[in-house]
């Protein structure tokens, strides 16, 4: 079952009911943010904080946001629907969109769309390989911060790394600076140090990466995009991820090394005594 609605007025449906308009401005200029949750134990984790990124991301493109009431409760009336459907990891989305309006890039004085879905989610292995693209994120650009749906460049991107027997691909920013992956934050271990860039270079203030900040010695560094071929450890974090480590950076072989193995038990520690830390 999926929740879908106009402002602060929503219901469930099936997803064959679930219909949105081929003129909303999501659809046809991907002008719309969203949020992605894993689901644990019927909650979605790290709730509150992802309610906040998604007010956040929402003022960037000046999108009407709904009352937290009516997102907490259309989350929870997803979940509650889907509880029997739903078999291993699991992910709930919630998506604003700019609602209908006209064909071109001018927003029209419509309604947003609301949609709050959740599906089966794969489980990840034990580590993960990356590559890093010829293409940059723009540290400098409108939208930078806000995790909007036009998610174009990151499906080439993917399909780059796809295409080379990788899992995730890596950008820089338009200065050479390590940036994040498609869906993901990256972090790098060098002499002993876990370091992360700063949202200063374009990155998505990823939920995972700032619960890794708080609950472990992590330091913001700014760094070049070269440290991935000399660093010592490196890991992704994401929603679904969780602390993910890597073990090849393109043609570069990596062990998991001990920070990384200590970061994540120390994730996977916290994060089941608190689902909304």
């Amino acid at each position: 079952m999926i929740w879908i609605g106009e402002g602060d007025l929503g219901c469930l449906v099936t997803p064959d009911e679930a219909l949105v308009s081929v003129l909303d401005h999501g659809f046809t200029v991907g002008d719309g943010v969203f949020e992605t949750m894993k689901v644990v134990d019927g909650q979605a984790f790290a709730f509150t904080r992802h309610l906040l990124r998604l007010k956040r991301s929402a003022k960037v493109l000046g999108l009407t946001c709904p009352d937290d009431a009516v997102l907490r409760q259309a989350v929870d009336e997803v979940l509650f629907a889907n509880a029997g459907s739903i078999t291993g990891p699991a992910r709930l989305r919630i998506t604003i969109t700019g609602g209908i309006a006209s064909l071109g890039s001018e927003r029209a004085d419509a309604l947003p769309t609301i949609a709050v879905a959740m599906m089966n989610s794969k489980s990840w292995p034990e580590s993960t390989t990356v590559a890093v693209v010829p293409w940059t994120r723009n540290e400098r650009s409108a939208v930078m911060g806000a995790k909007t749906t036009s998610y174009a460049e990151n499906v080439v991107a993917l399909e780059f790394a796809h295409a080379r027997g990788v899992s995730e691909a890596v950008f820089a920013n338009t200065v050479g600076q390590l940036c994040e992956g498609t869906g993901s934050n990256i972090f790098v271990v060098v002499d002993g140090v876990a370091m992360t860039p700063p949202l200063s270079s374009g990155c998505l203030a990823g939920v995972t990466r700032e619960l890794v900040l708080e609950w472990c010695d992590v330091v913001e560094e700014v760094l070049p995009l070269e440290i991935l071929h000399s660093a010592d450890e490196v890991f992704l974090t994401s929603s679904t991820r969780d602390v993910h480590p890597v073990t090849r950076v393109d043609d570069r072989e990596l062990q998991v090394g001990s920070v990384t193995a200590r970061i994540r038990d120390t994730f996977r520690l916290k994060s089941s005594a608190d689902l909304d830390p």
